[in-house]
């Protein structure tokens, strides 16, 4: 029997490819799509199509709140890795649409003239295609009519471009390309058209009952002699099932593409079924840095070298400030700090002479005590001593300063001197308006006694 599980080599082999998946999805650029101020339901539907469209390399469950900041979405963004932000605003005056490259910038400013959602797309379509293997992997970024009309539209065609991975030609799997992002720049409007379509490859050169077989689509054929006639002449179908194929569409695949009938070398055609959603844009400015910064081009606001220069001087003035405020601001903290020190070490000493003053203090009640016990001692030797050759005790005079030692008294020896000198009964009578019985009871001779009063028992007369 042989030995089950995977070998050493097996385990190491796909510990080695999980590895390297893990590395090429990190270094693969990732981006945030979400809104800032107070959006519409339109707004938030739109930024939730377009995580649609950057997926997988997005965040698609991101919850970004009221209360978050700019900085706030920066700070988290450095750990993840995330590259890009899209960012989706709505003021009185429209829709705005914010590309952003991390750290530094730049920032791309555009003005959503129109937009169209994924529902009102697919809905406008008689057959749509889109299934959730689609979005495994990312689009193919297509770009047309981004010539040289300046370095503003170069600019947009580089971060378009770094918003996806870059793709070997020779490496690539055409079964990892199921989406196409196409953008599209009009030099006369200077506008963006913003399209995303699904791929699908069919094989062609076969007649349309051969297509409907493979298809697994099998027609009508009752009136058909022989299957033949479906195969060789298509009989008993439609003109509006046959797909308008072309030479804009068919080409001769390098590779085996997933689907019957599209093997290597043959010929296949790439059909595009737009998914959405869909927007039309226009570029209105660029800025240095994320949110704010040098404006390097404005589409509406021309300035002079005179206005220019005096914009850097003011800029350049307010981050001297700036410097001069976050300087003098570590001054105080440094200041602080070394007061801080200062207190604690003068807090410390303080506590050291405490503490030695205080051992000092004891030590000296201590030395007085012994001095007190000595002189004691010798009080008591010298009457003794005077006793012996006397053969009597000395009078209060002879020794004023000695004083007889009082015996320890224990607690509670005034209330039994108390007791000793009146005893446990009582000579009085009790009164007549006293009630007797449970509450007041009668010994011999009138004696009266309360239990549970702490009185205890009555003490027996002697005969």
């Amino acid at each position: 029997m042989g030995r089950s599980g995977r070998s050493r080599h097996q385990k190491r082999a796909r510990a080695q490819a999980q590895l390297h998946n893990l590395e090429a999805y990190a270094a693969n650029p990732h981006s945030f799509v979400f809104t800032r101020g107070c959006a519409g339901q339109n707004i938030r539907q739109l930024t939730l199509d377009l995580r649609r469209v950057m997926e997988p390399l997005t965040a698609s469950r991101l919850q970004v709140r009221k209360k978050n900041s700019l900085k706030d979405c920066v700070a988290v963004a450095g750990p993840l890795g995330v590259t890009h932000f899209l960012i989706l605003s709505k003021t009185e005056t429209g829709v705005y649409f914010k590309l952003m490259r991390l750290p530094g910038g730049p920032t791309l400013t555009f003005q959503v003239k129109k937009y169209s959602l994924v529902r009102d797309v697919v809905s406008s379509l008689r057959r749509h295609r889109m299934h959730e293997q689609q979005f495994a992997h990312p689009p193919l970024l297509v770009l047309n009519s981004f010539g040289p009309h300046g370095m503003h539209v170069k600019l947009m065609a580089t971060m378009f471009q770094n918003l996806f991975p870059s793709i070997n030609v020779h490496k690539v799997n055409l079964n990892t390309i199921k989406r196409c992002l196409l953008i599209d720049y009009n030099p006369d409007s200077q506008e963006l058209d913003f399209r995303h379509y699904s791929i699908k490859v069919v094989p062609v050169g076969a007649s349309r009952g051969m297509k409907k077989l493979l298809q697994e689509k099998f027609p009508n054929m009752s009136r058909l002699q022989d299957i033949s006639e479906l195969l060789a002449t298509g009989a008993g179908l439609s003109e509006s099932e046959a797909e308008p194929d072309g030479e804009h569409n068919i080409t001769e695949l390098p590779q085996a593409v997933a689907g019957r009938g599209n093997m290597l070398a043959q010929q296949s055609a790439v059909r595009l079924t737009e998914i959405g959603p869909r927007m039309t844009l226009q570029l209105i400015k660029v800025q240095d840095g994320i949110g704010e910064g040098k404006v390097m081009f404005h589409s509406f606001v021309r300035k002079t070298e005179e206005e220019l220069q005096a914009i850097l001087e003011a800029k350049e003035k307010r981050l001297q400030l700036k410097a001069q405020r976050r300087a003098q601001q570590a001054q105080n903290v440094q200041r602080k700090q070394e007061q801080r020190e200062a207190h604690r070490e003068k807090s410390l000493e303080g506590m050291k002479k405490a503490q030695v003053g205080r051992s000092h203090e004891v030590a000296l009640r201590r030395a007085s005590l012994r001095l007190s016990e000595e002189f004691d001692d010798l009080e008591d030797d010298d009457i003794e001593y005077f006793c012996q050759a006397v053969g009597e005790a000395p009078s209060e005079d002879l020794f004023p300063e000695a004083k007889q030692k009082q015996p320890a008294k224990c607690p509670g020896w005034k209330r039994r001197e108390t007791d000793r000198g009146q005893g446990c009964f009582s000579d009085q009578k009790l009164p007549k308006d006293k009630p007797q019985g449970a509450q007041g009871r009668r010994g011999p001779k009138g004696v009266s006694w309360h239990r549970g009063r702490g009185r205890g028992r009555p003490r027996k007369r002697a005969v």
